[in-house]
C-alpha cells in the first residue's frame, strides 16, 4: 500500500470518472472531455490553444511573478511583527484584539478597498494575495517564539547573553520549523489568492485572467487546463517547502 502505484490510484479513479462523466453528460460547456484537455497541456508555450492571451507558461509565470511579490511583503511585515508580539507582552496586549479582528475577514472582501487606495494594476492585486498570506505567518511566528523552552533563554541569559544575542541566537533557531510551516501554509492561501485577484479589472494576463477569459467564451476545457496548472505548480512548490524542512529542520524529530 506504501508503493507509489498506490498513491496514483485515486488520481486515475478520478480521471477515469471524470472521462466517463463527460461522454454520459454529453455537453462540453458543463463537463469537457479528458481529450479536450490534454491538447492544452501539452502545449503549455503555444497562444493558440489559449484564445489569445497567451501561453500557458506565460500566464503560469506572470501569477508566480505576482504571487511572489505579494508573499514577500507579507513575510517582510509578518515575520518581525510576529516575533516581537512572541517575545513582547505589551505588544500582543496592544495589538492581539485587533489581529483578531481583522484576521476572520477573507481576502476578498478587500477588492473594493484594494481597488479604492491602490487602482488598477499590479499594487490592488499584490495587496490581495499579500492579506491571505500574512495571517498564517503571523500566527505561526508567534506560536513558534512561544514554543521555545524557556530553559534556552534562562541559559543564554545567565551567561550574559543580550536580548539581541537571545533573538538571534535563540529565538530565531528555535522558532524557525513553526516560521517554516507558516511560510508554507502562507504560501498556499496566497497561491489560492491568486485567482481572485487576477479576476480584477484591468488584468490582461495570469492563470486567473485566463479562467475568466475562457468562461466569457464558454471554453470549459481551458479552464479546467489553468486549474491543472495552478494545482500542479502548487504541488511542486509544497514539495520545495517540505524538503527544506527535511533538510534544515531534521532535528526538530529528535525533541519528540
Amino acid at each position: 500500500m506504501r508503493s507509489p502505484l498506490f498513491t496514483l490510484l485515486l488520481p486515475v479513479l478520478l480521471i477515469s470518472g471524470w472521462e466517463v462523466a463527460a461522454h454520459v453528460i454529453a455537453n462540453p460547456f458543463v463537463l469537457p472531455s479528458l481529450t479536450t484537455v490534454v491538447p492544452i497541456l501539452l502545449h503549455p508555450f503555444s497562444p493558440a490553444y489559449t484564445l489569445g492571451s497567451g501561453s500557458l507558461i506565460d500566464n503560469a509565470l506572470t501569477s508566480l511573478y505576482r504571487v511572489a511579490i505579494g508573499f514577500l511583503l507579507a513575510a517582510l511585515v509578518a515575520i518581525p511583527l510576529g516575533i516581537g508580539m512572541g517575545r513582547s507582552r505589551f505588544m500582543q496586549d496592544f495589538l492581539d484584539s485587533t489581529i483578531e479582528l481583522l484576521r476572520p475577514i477573507p481576502p476578498l472582501a478587500w477588492v473594493p478597498l484594494a481597488l479604492a487606495w491602490f487602482k488598477i494594476g499590479l499594487a490592488s492585486i499584490t495587496f490581495i494575495i499579500l492579506i491571505g498570506a500574512f495571517f498564517p505567518i503571523l500566527l505561526n511566528t508567534i506560536d513558534g517564539v512561544k514554543s521555545v523552552k524557556k530553559t534556552w533563554v534562562e541559559v543564554a541569559e545567565t551567561l550574559g547573553a543580550r536580548e539581541r544575542n537571545v533573538l538571534l541566537k535563540v529565538i530565531l533557531p528555535g522558532s524557525a520549523p513553526t516560521i517554516w510551516t507558516g511560510l508554507r501554509v502562507g504560501f498556499g492561501i496566497a497561491w489560492m489568492c491568486l485567482v481572485a485577484a487576477e479576476w480584477l479589472p484591468g488584468t490582461t494576463r495570469g492563470l486567473g485572467y485566463l479562467i475568466l477569459h475562457a468562461y466569457n467564451f464558454g471554453q470549459t476545457n481551458l479552464i479546467i487546463a489553468g486549474m491543472v496548472v495552478i494545482g500542479v505548480i502548487g504541488i511542486l512548490i509544497d514539495q520545495v517547502f517540505r524538503a527544506g524542512e527535511r533538510k534544515w529542520f531534521s532535528w526538530r524529530a529528535l525533541e519528540r
